[in-house]
């Protein structure tokens, strides 16, 4: 494990550091307080110097906002094509995170924050990292992420397809975003074919807080299982499925993509951004070269039941930042042998595809949310043919789709 070293009151100081976004740890570290001027503060973390805060805790969280005030003066320059725009964002966003992750704050041993007003994080950081026995050294921003994980997995988020809370754990993705989640809870279930006709199976894969796997267990599949690669998210899927008192008809394995066995219906909602994470919770959003993507499309019919489908649920933003194109989509689906059966769309409710102050705006207020659903096997002759399926249509006043639409049926289907 990595050490910061320091001076204090002429004494030398050390103590171990901790980032989930595995950042090193700053190579000089001086102490900071009220004191500091945010000039002062903000030229030394833009120079790499970390600043362990020793004042009042509410007089760092001023001091981050004001070191963040700072970064805005220069925003970052738009690209000449959308992928450029993209890559210009991630790297202001890069640098925003490591100067304002050079603010640090010093936690015991039994994750006590020794700061004035400082309040109670022990529950939190042991949710967060677990117990620990010695004193660690943080980012603010980081405790402060701790901090409102723990909120949310306490209170909880509302689902409308459960009529109940989902509970995140910290380092997972939460289903604030609902429309893949009502897609889920809409779509055609597919007839019963394994071995036990009658009794219907799905495999959840990525499965994070359980939701999904939740919303097809409440549908009415007889038994699904949820996997992940993530501990962090096998954890929080297994309490979420206490909570809904669904036991009996979810089970938790992994860690792992696919389990053994194969299943009637396999959904995967795969990070949709095919570039690189840069912590623990950006696992839910970017997948390094689609390789999530292609390992499910790939494994995909050695795990079907015959007559079975696959559900992939992915936005289309890449198209429209310009990382991945249909053609590349639809070849990869063609090439693992399988063939779109029915493709489900619907537009994102989220407040930033409405904010046009974003730099990614433009691909944001394009983006569509579709259900793909696969089977294996050629296209049946019978299968409606022709120009790829036709657009969502537009949102509703909200910002919504008023309903999620059928934008190409191959053959016909009939809810569950």
């Amino acid at each position: 494990m990595s050490t910061i070293r320091w001076t204090e009151t002429n004494t030398p100081r050390s103590a171990h550091w901790h980032s989930e976004s595995a950042t090193p740890p700053p190579r000089r570290v001086i102490d900071a307080d009220d004191r500091m001027k945010a000039d002062t503060a903000y030229r030394l973390a833009c120079e790499g110097t970390g600043l362990l805060w020793r004042g009042d805790f509410h007089g760092a969280r001023r001091l981050l906002q004001a070191m963040s005030r700072r970064i805005d003066r220069k925003p970052p320059r738009r690209g000449d094509s959308p992928a450029e725009s993209f890559h210009l964002h991630r790297r202001a966003r890069g640098h925003r995170a490591r100067v304002l992750g050079r603010l640090l704050v010093l936690l015991e041993d039994d994750y006590r924050l020794n700061l004035r007003r400082a309040p109670d994080v022990r529950r939190a950081c042991i949710e967060a990292y677990g117990p620990r026995s010695e004193p660690v050294a943080v980012s603010l921003t980081e405790l402060l992420g701790v901090i409102g994980a723990h909120q949310w997995r306490t209170k909880g988020v509302e689902v409308p397809a459960l009529r109940a809370r989902i509970h995140p754990h910290y380092g997972v993705f939460s289903p604030v975003r609902g429309e893949y989640v009502d897609l889920v809870a809409h779509a055609p279930l597919p007839p019963p074919a394994g071995p036990r006709a009658g009794r219907r199976t799905a495999f959840d894969l990525g499965t994070g807080t359980g939701v999904l796997a939740a919303v097809l267990a409440r549908r009415g599949v007889d038994h699904v299982v949820a996997t992940d690669i993530s501990p962090r998210a096998l954890a929080c899927a297994e309490e979420n499925v206490r909570r809904l008192r669904l036991t009996g008809r979810v089970d938790v394995v992994g860690p792992g993509l696919f389990p053994d066995g194969r299943a009637d219906l396999i959904v995967c909602n795969p990070p949709w951004i095919p570039a690189r994470p840069t912590s623990a919770v950006e696992q839910g959003v970017y997948d390094p070269d689609g390789s999530m993507l292609r390992g499910f499309l790939t494994a995909l019919t050695a795990h079907l039941e015959p007559g079975g489908e696959g559900w992939l649920i992915l936005s289309d933003l890449a198209e429209h930042l310009g990382l991945r194109t249909r053609g590349e989509l639809l070849a990869g689906i063609e090439e693992a042998g399988l063939h779109v059966v029915d493709r489900i769309d619907t537009r994102p409710r989220h407040p930033r595809a409405r904010d046009a102050a974003d730099p990614l705006h433009a691909a944001r207020a394009a983006e569509v949310t579709s259900l793909w659903r696969l089977a294996a096997g050629r296209r049946p002759a019978s299968a409606v043919t022709g120009s790829e399926p036709a657009p969502a249509p537009p949102p509703d006043e909200d910002g919504g789709a008023s309903a999620c639409s059928t934008a190409s049926r191959a053959g016909t289907s009939s809810s569950a």
